[in-house]
């Protein structure tokens, strides 16, 4: 069979184009929200007819979805058992301390795990790999956790789960950092499977416990920012190890679209599976669709699902699209190009509109800096009317701590122009694993 990925963007509009009608005439019989939406935007969806048509239809914001998660599962009755049957529920972020569920029938399973295997074989997971499974078990099922298994299912891979994350529940079943730690060494894992800030902290207490990582060759790091600062980083540390040219493979994605996949290191991110999911960049206030190169707000539409189904919904980041073939493996489709910028993280700091993700990417660079902590405050907490204070919290295992202050507050001065406050304290007092599941990097508390 023709790579799809390799077939001329055409081809692929056009393919997508007739899932996109198929998902518009389900979702005009059967999904509550969009038959309400649409009818109060005067849009008609049996008017789209072709991908550039889509342009026809309201944006979805993230509030709608967190609002009211039931009125997006698709019902239609009449449709196959497969397409109806509900295989799991996964959660991604909710409006109060409750998550928002995401239903995944049969049908979208295996659309998964279709898009899973176009993943691995992009970023070269294969058959003979072992994935260890390092995200944590927590209180409502997370995609990153769950969907481990669909990934090393999809390519033929082995998977062995640590079961890390904050304990909870009855059962007694959590593991700690340290046993994640031998579970790696023990099955002579290939690929270390999570999110970005606890990957790096497993690696970390490798070297602590002297463990052998030799047989690590990549690792597959989600769920927060991971900076060319970080990769390089964690690279170092498992050369340490004795691994050798290992690989960080930035698995971009969130739980509503599933994960897209660099062909190489610091590239675009491919949409693996555009038979599944399409992309846009779009003015976020208009609606109006943005060329190829243009900065805006990146929008996914599903074009062949039958659980919760999104059209035109605003992931909450900025980004930029390609559509012309990669200039390193030669794919068509979409590809996201970066760098991304999530839009709720731009905030003011004594008055200057800073991006946060330019300082946590530079603190990373400061050599010597095990972790790390911003934590936006008051001089005066009780003083509302206080000016601000960016206090960077450092541990370290370097003594020379006026030279690393030094350091840390001139790469925060040039990165967003804000003077900090330094103050040292233990890794664990910043993130302790056994506790988070990923690093909180800011902290506003103004």
């Amino acid at each position: 069979m023709t790579d799809f990925l390799r077939q001329p963007i055409e081809a692929i509009r056009r393919a997508q184009g007739k899932r996109l009608v198929r998902q518009l005439a389900l979702c005009a019989r059967g999904h509550d929200y969009y038959r309400r939406r649409w009818a109060d935007a005067g849009a008609d969806p049996a008017a789209v007819r072709t991908v550039e048509d889509l342009e026809r239809l309201p944006l979805t914001s993230k509030k709608d979805l967190m609002a009211d998660p039931e009125a997006f599962r698709l019902r239609c009755p009449d449709l196959p058992l497969h397409e109806r049957a509900l295989w799991e529920v996964n959660y991604t972020t909710g409006s109060t301390g409750d998550p928002t569920p995401l239903y995944v029938t049969t049908h979208d399973y295996q659309a998964y795990l279709f898009q899973a295997r176009r993943v691995a074989e992009i970023s070269g997971i294969t058959d003979r790999d072992i994935l260890a499974n390092l995200f944590p078990l927590t209180a409502a099922a997370m995609g990153g956790f769950v969907r481990s298994a669909h990934n090393a299912y999809a390519a033929g891979a082995a998977v062995a789960g640590a079961l890390t994350g904050a304990p909870h529940g009855e059962f007694g079943v959590h593991r700690s950092l340290d046993d994640g730690v031998r579970m790696v060494e023990r099955h002579r894992a290939t690929v270390l499977w999570g999110v970005t800030s606890f990957v790096r902290r497993t690696i970390m207490r490798a070297a602590e416990l002297g463990a052998d990582f030799t047989s690590v060759r990549m690792c597959g790091v989600t769920g927060e920012a991971s900076t060319p600062a970080m990769r390089e980083d964690m690279r170092r540390r498992l050369r340490a190890l004795g691994a050798t040219s290992p690989v960080i493979f930035d698995r971009y994605g969130s739980t509503e679209s599933g994960g897209f996949a660099q062909c190489r290191e610091d590239g675009d991110w491919h949409n693996p599976a555009p038979e599944v999911v399409l992309h846009e960049v779009v003015d976020a206030a208009t609606g109006r669709r943005l060329p190829d190169g243009e900065t805006g707000a990146l929008a996914l539409t599903h074009v062949n699902r039958r659980g919760t189904t999104l059209i035109r919904y605003l992931v909450g980041d900025i980004a930029r699209l390609a559509h012309d073939p990669c200039p390193h493996c030669g794919r068509s489709g979409e590809r996201i190009v970066g760098p991304l910028t999530r839009t709720k993280d731009l905030m003011k700091v004594k008055g200057m509109l800073i991006n946060p993700a330019v300082l946590l990417e530079t603190l990373r660079t400061v050599p010597g800096v095990d972790e790390f902590q911003v934590v936006l405050t008051k001089q005066d907490m009780n003083d509302p009317f206080s000016m601000d204070e960016m206090v960077v919290r450092v541990a370290s295992a370097r003594t020379d701590r006026d030279a690393l202050t030094a350091h840390v507050v001139s790469a925060a001065q040039e990165a967003v122009r804000v003077r900090p406050r330094v103050e040292f304290t233990t890794a664990d007092d910043i993130y302790d694993p056994a506790r988070q599941a990923k690093a909180e990097r800011l902290v506003d508390r103004r």
